[in-house]
């Protein structure tokens, strides 16, 4: 595991994650990449910030975790940054996509939130 990744993100979870980002993509906003979740995570307008575990070098998304922790933001580990990009509708891989207008992802972003919150209090 990663040194950014801080807990072990159930399977079934990322699914829901990559699914959460696919529909917010085409009812709500995403923003995509490290740069642009970074400033909608310190602008405080993301509601759901996915992270891929496979990012080289890490220390691209070394401070995202963190970050959302401070601003009290929902993150989630997905395995891969390929799907992660495909799910946000990019042709390329995509280290971190923030979720900033749910649109018809709400209720599974809250579902995602929710275990997560679980899940990392161990």
């Amino acid at each position: 595991m990663k040194k950014y990744v801080k807990f072990s993100t159930p399977a079934d979870l990322a699914q829901k994650a990559y699914e959460a980002v696919a529909t917010a993509k085409k009812t709500g906003a995403v923003k995509k990449g490290t740069n642009e979740t970074t400033k909608s995570i310190e602008r405080g307008l993301a509601k759901l910030v996915v992270i891929a575990e496979d990012v080289d070098p890490e220390e691209v998304v070394l401070h995202i975790p963190q970050l959302c922790e401070e601003k009290k933001i929902p993150y989630v580990y997905v395995p891969s940054k390929k799907d992660l990009g495909k799910a946000a509708g990019l042709e390329v891989s995509c280290a971190s996509v923030s979720i900033e207008n749910p649109g018809e992802a709400a209720k599974l972003i809250e579902e995602i939130a929710s275990k997560i919150s679980a899940i990392a209090k161990g």
